[in-house]
Protein backbone atom coordinates (compact mmCIF):
# COMPACT_ATOMS: atom_id res chain seq x y z
CA UNK A 1 0.00 0.00 0.00
CA UNK A 2 1.31 3.40 -1.01
CA UNK A 3 0.38 6.19 1.60
CA UNK A 4 0.00 9.35 2.34
CA UNK A 5 -1.74 12.79 4.01
CA UNK A 6 -1.09 16.12 4.60
CA UNK A 7 0.75 17.89 7.03
CA UNK A 8 -1.82 18.05 10.00
CA UNK A 9 -2.68 14.53 9.76
CA UNK A 10 -5.99 15.36 9.10
CA UNK A 11 -6.64 14.13 5.56
CA UNK A 12 -4.61 10.32 5.17
CA UNK A 13 -5.32 8.30 1.53
CA UNK A 14 -4.00 5.18 0.59
CA UNK A 15 -3.35 4.07 -2.68
CA UNK A 16 -3.08 0.08 -4.36
CA UNK A 17 0.93 -1.29 -4.65
CA UNK A 18 1.40 -0.34 -8.34
CA UNK A 19 3.69 1.40 -11.25
CA UNK A 20 1.90 5.09 -11.60
CA UNK A 21 3.29 7.72 -13.65
CA UNK A 22 4.24 10.34 -12.01
CA UNK A 23 4.51 14.44 -14.16
CA UNK A 24 6.03 17.95 -13.27
CA UNK A 25 3.25 20.13 -14.28
CA UNK A 26 4.16 24.25 -14.90
CA UNK A 27 0.48 25.33 -15.60
CA UNK A 28 0.00 28.76 -13.64
CA UNK A 29 -3.26 27.15 -11.70
CA UNK A 30 -0.83 24.29 -9.84
CA UNK A 31 1.86 27.49 -9.34
CA UNK A 32 -0.60 29.66 -7.38
CA UNK A 33 -2.82 26.86 -5.48
CA UNK A 34 0.50 25.24 -4.11
CA UNK A 35 2.21 28.50 -3.89
CA UNK A 36 4.91 26.37 -5.56
CA UNK A 37 7.01 26.70 -8.89
CA UNK A 38 5.39 23.48 -9.66
CA UNK A 39 3.72 20.69 -8.70
CA UNK A 40 4.77 17.03 -8.97
CA UNK A 41 1.83 14.53 -9.43
CA UNK A 42 1.34 10.90 -9.18
CA UNK A 43 -1.73 9.94 -11.71
CA UNK A 44 -3.49 7.30 -10.34
CA UNK A 45 -6.53 5.16 -11.29
CA UNK A 46 -9.67 6.39 -9.11
CA UNK A 47 -10.52 2.83 -8.29
CA UNK A 48 -6.74 2.26 -6.45
CA UNK A 49 -7.26 5.12 -4.29
CA UNK A 50 -9.14 6.24 -1.10
CA UNK A 51 -9.00 7.97 1.73
CA UNK A 52 -8.80 6.72 4.85
CA UNK A 53 -9.16 9.61 7.11
CA UNK A 54 -10.85 13.34 7.32
CA UNK A 55 -12.51 14.88 4.57
CA UNK A 56 -10.42 17.30 2.21
CA UNK A 57 -12.02 20.60 1.07
CA UNK A 58 -13.08 20.88 -2.65
CA UNK A 59 -11.52 24.41 -4.67
CA UNK A 60 -13.25 24.39 -7.79
CA UNK A 61 -10.08 25.98 -9.39
CA UNK A 62 -11.55 25.92 -13.27
CA UNK A 63 -14.87 24.79 -15.21
CA UNK A 64 -12.68 21.42 -16.03
CA UNK A 65 -10.93 20.92 -12.41
CA UNK A 66 -11.41 20.61 -8.83
CA UNK A 67 -8.27 20.22 -6.44
CA UNK A 68 -8.68 18.91 -2.88
CA UNK A 69 -6.77 20.59 0.05
CA UNK A 70 -6.80 20.17 4.11
CA UNK A 71 -8.73 22.85 5.59
CA UNK A 72 -7.07 22.58 8.78
CA UNK A 73 -3.32 23.20 7.37
CA UNK A 74 -3.90 23.90 3.77
CA UNK A 75 -2.07 20.95 2.17
CA UNK A 76 -3.03 20.17 -1.41
CA UNK A 77 -3.34 16.59 -2.05
CA UNK A 78 -5.61 15.86 -5.09
CA UNK A 79 -6.81 16.81 -8.33
CA UNK A 80 -9.66 15.78 -10.31
CA UNK A 81 -9.70 17.10 -14.04
CA UNK A 82 -12.71 16.50 -16.55
CA UNK A 83 -10.12 15.45 -19.74
CA UNK A 84 -8.67 12.58 -17.65
CA UNK A 85 -12.21 11.42 -15.50
CA UNK A 86 -11.28 8.24 -14.36
CA UNK A 87 -7.76 9.40 -12.57
CA UNK A 88 -7.12 10.93 -9.90
CA UNK A 89 -4.23 13.18 -9.46
CA UNK A 90 -2.34 13.10 -5.84
CA UNK A 91 0.63 15.80 -5.00
CA UNK A 92 3.85 14.09 -4.83
CA UNK A 93 4.40 16.03 -2.04
CA UNK A 94 1.65 14.51 0.17
CA UNK A 95 3.05 10.95 0.08
CA UNK A 96 4.51 9.56 2.82
CA UNK A 97 8.02 8.24 1.12
CA UNK A 98 8.03 10.94 -1.86
CA UNK A 99 11.42 9.74 -2.85
CA UNK A 100 9.85 6.46 -4.61
CA UNK A 101 7.65 9.12 -7.49
CA UNK A 102 10.40 10.86 -9.38
CA UNK A 103 8.34 12.67 -11.99
CA UNK A 104 9.51 11.37 -15.99
CA UNK A 105 7.45 13.40 -17.78
CA UNK A 106 6.46 17.60 -17.39
CA UNK A 107 3.44 19.26 -18.39
CA UNK A 108 2.57 22.98 -19.45
CA UNK A 109 6.28 23.96 -19.56
CA UNK A 110 5.51 26.89 -21.89
CA UNK A 111 4.58 28.26 -18.82
CA UNK A 112 7.56 27.02 -16.42
CA UNK A 113 9.45 29.77 -14.93
CA UNK A 114 12.30 30.53 -16.79
CA UNK A 115 14.72 29.13 -13.42
CA UNK A 116 13.17 26.33 -12.98
CA UNK A 117 16.00 23.42 -13.60
CA UNK A 118 18.42 25.46 -13.69
CA UNK A 119 21.34 25.58 -11.87
CA UNK A 120 22.27 28.11 -9.21
CA UNK A 121 24.22 31.23 -9.76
Amino acid sequence: MIEGGCFCGEIRYQIEDGDYLAVSCHCTMCRRTSGAPYVAWLVVPKIEFSYTSGEPKLLNSSDHGERYFCSSCGTPVTCLVDSQPEFIDVTVGSLDHPETAAPTQEFHTDTRLPWVNQPPG
